[in-house]
């Protein structure tokens, strides 16, 4: 079976080439006050992470007619605690344009830049788009590389959602980033299995900030997996593939 996570950076890497030279932005331009991910998290009483995400690898388009301008926005009349919006587009049907569109449309909760972030440009162009945080992948990064990005995006002012999915890459939660997460999708064959965040939880720092990502469809798995010590929820395909995707986050939450 093809790596699908080496396909990606693989790409990422020709379009990190181009990123560079249409992003002039100098170090140290772009702070600004950002809101906290992780404050809104800790501040929740649900936690979830409501992501905006058209289409996977694994899946195809999932909402390809779906609008940066409305979803985001009606998942945060409904209870969202925080965005999670894609920008890739090659695999996942998204933009940097799409956190601005959802901006301009009245968001105002954190925005977190889903991407495979290889290299500071996207994160110039994190922070110019207006994000809130980033999300690095520890399986597409150094524990170095890992650093010198997380450096540079609290530069910029951003927060970062460090990933990881087994017990190999929780060292990089040495590195002290703002949120843990744990992927219950192997990002190279896509297969997920929610159990992956139970094992791994009590791994983590205790003081850490733990966020479970991917393959979350019930309440009870939310509740099961607070007690466990989660805070935030990252959901995105479960409520994309419904007519009313905020509507669905609404009901979602009725029931926890």
């Amino acid at each position: 079976m093809k790596d699908i996570l080496q396909e990606i950076v693989d790409y990422k890497r020709k379009e990190v080439e181009e990123l560079r030279s249409t992003v002039p932005l100098p170090a140290g331009e772009g702070v600004g006050v950002r809101l906290s991910l992780r404050e809104a998290l800790l501040q929740s009483e649900t936690g979830i992470i409501a992501e905006f995400k058209r289409r996977s690898p694994s899946k195809g388009w999932i909402k390809e007619d779906g609008r940066a301008d409305i979803i985001p926005l009606a998942y945060q009349q409904n209870g969202a605690a925080a965005l999670s919006i894609l920008t890739d587009e090659q695999y996942f049907g998204g933009c940097d344009d799409f956190i601005r569109m959802a901006k301009r449309s009245g968001v105002t909760l954190p925005v977190l830049y889903k991407n495979f972030v290889i290299d500071e440009a996207q994160l110039y162009a994190a922070a110019l788009c207006g994000a809130s945080a980033v999300l690095l992948i520890a399986a597409c990064l150094t524990k170095e590389r890992c650093k010198v990005l997380m450096d540079k995006a609290h530069e910029l002012g951003m927060e970062v959602l460090l990933e990881m999915h087994d017990e190999r890459e929780l060292e990089y939660a040495e590195l002290e980033p703002d949120l843990c997460g744990i992927n219950n999708r192997n990002l190279g064959s896509f297969v997920t299995d929610v159990e992956n965040s139970f094992r791994l939880a009590e791994l983590l720092p205790k003081d850490a900030v733990k966020v479970s990502e991917s393959g979350i469809s019930n309440p009870d798995t939310v509740k099961a997996l607070r007690e466990a010590g989660f805070r935030g929820f990252l959901i995105g395909e479960n409520f994309m593939k419904t007519t009313a995707p905020g509507e669905a986050l609404k009901e979602f939450i009725s029931r926890l």
